[in-house]
């Protein structure tokens, strides 16, 4: 009798976990502050102008519900991102700026700290710092999302069952992770952790763990790394090095969708938009070939107010933020440098300036970076007619999006407490 193949042994255990309705891989996607006008402003920016529809979108084929949002009592009803991860993760309310504890500070198990617990490999792969309010609030315990190195060393120092939380981390961070009282780098490298610090080095990954920090703080971007899409690479080499016979969980956060929300910033939206469609277009093939793959999308808030038409105006045109060639952070650092500022933005920007977005281009102050960061956010909102409401949270109900093993748990209407509950109750019940 031949021994099966490792396909023929893995698709084995796939049928196997499909029999019994339980995944065994699970991956959860949070688009930061990606509220119902971000997922529909994309609809409308990846459309095919050629074709008589609308096309739809990643987002659109897997919309199965809605989620509530709001944190504990103590925060009212705008979550910020920690309270609302820590929902996401534990399925509690906890106040606003909690990492992974309760409203009396304690900490609370996680669905990731559950599958570690069950035998599963774990790893999280986000654009912001590996240790900022979502991915933390999977991997980590504290009072405040602020105690940002503390929350990088109990990367470290916290261990379950004598094993890190973490086999795999992958996103910015080199500054809490690099510092002079401590580096985190060369700790987990003497325990066998690979480093690497450029995307282009996930294809020479081997087997076994890694830390990869590609950014000080947070990564750059994505209308800045337009040559190799950030998020979708890093989340295949996840799921390569986290591929197991027992299963995985793996966290995954479009975390810079909330920064141009709160920056009211509709190109980079649409860019960071962009860069998550495509990690979970990967996804929505990857969950074909492996049917015992559970993946789950939601935000943790809407951020920005961002509305399509203002003004009273009913159009909205994504046109103007398409050809972009860097971001607007960017490029009002390189018109700062110009001798010619207009042309500079209008190769950037990739159409021509028409007289009164010249003129007020032309009155601002070249020298002052965050000053004509502002003019040409306004520039392209005019352009677009976008509008915000705010440079914060709104309390507005997000989507639930999901596909493979078990996604029907998670249609219709919850709360986002009831996201991990669900993961909980099929973790467990694998023990």
């Amino acid at each position: 009798m031949k021994l099966l193949s490792a396909v023929a042994l893995s698709l084995v255990v796939s049928l196997a976990h499909a029999e019994n309705g339980k995944p065994k891989n699970i991956i959860m996607v949070v688009g930061d502050g990606m509220g119902p006008a971000f997922t529909t402003a994309y609809r409308y920016y990846a459309d095919d102008k050629s074709s008589p529809t609308i096309e739809q979108t990643v987002f659109d084929r897997h919309l199965v519900g809605m989620a509530s949002t709001y944190p504990a009592r103590v925060s009212g009803y705008v979550t910020d991102s920690a309270a609302g991860a820590t929902a996401l993760s534990a399925g509690i309310k906890s106040y606003n700026g909690a990492i992974g504890v309760d409203e009396n500070k304690q900490s609370v198990k996680t669905v990731l700290e559950q599958a570690r617990q069950n035998g599963l490999k774990t790893g999280v792969a986000v654009t912001s710092q590996i240790n900022h309010a979502t991915p933390a609030s999977y991997a980590a315990h504290n009072e405040s999302r602020h105690n940002y190195d503390a929350i990088a060393n109990s990367y470290f120092d916290d261990k379950l069952n004598g094993q890190f939380v973490l086999d795999v981390m992958l996103g910015g961070g080199w500054k809490y992770f690099i510092r002079e009282d401590r580096n985190l780098v060369e700790e987990f490298k003497s325990e066998g952790y690979q480093y690497i610090d450029n995307l282009d080095q996930l294809d020479t990954l081997k087997p076994g763990p890694v830390l990869g920090l590609f950014g000080d703080s947070g990564m750059p971007w994505a209308l800045d790394m337009q040559d190799k899409p950030r998020l979708p690479e890093m989340v295949k080499a996840a799921v390569k090095q986290l591929t197991n016979d027992k299963g995985y969980f793996l966290l995954v956060e479009g975390s810079q969708i909330d920064w141009a929300g709160h920056g009211n910033d509709v190109a980079s939206a649409m860019a960071e938009m962009h860069d998550l469609a495509l990690t979970l277009e990967w996804l929505e093939q990857y969950v074909q070939e492996n049917p015992d793959t559970l993946v789950v999308i939601t935000a943790d808030h809407s951020t920005g107010g961002f509305t399509l038409a203002a003004n009273g105006d009913y159009q909205w045109d994504p046109d103007p933020v398409k050809n972009l060639s860097m971001s607007l952070t960017s490029l009002a650092k390189e018109m700062s440098a110009s001798k010619t500022p207009i042309e500079t933005a209008e190769a950037a920007l990739g159409f021509e300036l028409n007289d009164t977005e010249k003129s007020l281009l032309q009155n601002a102050d070249f020298k002052d970076v965050k000053a004509l960061y502002g003019q040409l956010k306004g520039l392209l909102d005019i352009r677009t007619n976008s509008g915000w409401t705010s440079s914060g949270h709104t309390a507005v109900d997000v989507q639930i999006f999901a596909m493979g093993q078990g996604k029907e748990h998670f249609e219709g209407f919850m709360d986002n407490t009831d996201i991990p509950k669900i993961i909980f109750e099929m973790m467990e019940s694998e023990k």
